[in-house]
């Protein structure tokens, strides 16, 4: 007795093609980003008005040159630091820097935040005077 295979309709490609066109899209995505070298993005501005009236708010900025300034008060890097450790850690801080502030100024800053867990402040990317 001679027993028949049934006879199949051929393979489902379908779920090959779904998977081809999502790794397509991925590939143009990148490739996109790629080719243009950068992401665009528009920086947040803020003025020190708009920084008035919120009650007990401290603000360290850094200038061109990476001079400290602490409530407006040319400072050393020690003496923020004092002033940031002694600081109730509820408090708020603005950490403000223009287009040309050095970003070894920025990060000793970040540095010392950490070291005294003060986790309430804002980083204003842009300051306009």
């Amino acid at each position: 007795m001679k027993m028949k295979m049934p006879h199949s309709d051929g393979l489902n490609i379908v779920p090959f093609i779904d998977v081809i066109l999502v790794l397509l899209a991925i590939v143009l995505s990148v490739a996109t980003f790629i080719a243009q070298g950068e992401v665009k993005i528009s920086l947040p501005q803020s003025s020190e008005e708009k920084l008035q009236g919120q009650g007990s708010v401290f603000s360290v900025k850094i200038d061109q040159e990476g001079q400290y300034y602490f409530n407006d008060v040319l400072s050393s890097l020690e003496e923020v630091e004092k002033k940031i450790v002694e600081m109730d850690k509820q408090e708020w801080i603005y950490l403000m820097g223009d287009k040309k502030s050095p970003l070894d100024s920025f990060i000793q800053i970040i540095n010392i935040l950490k070291r005294s867990n003060h986790a309430n402040f804002k980083i204003i990317t842009e300051y306009q005077h």
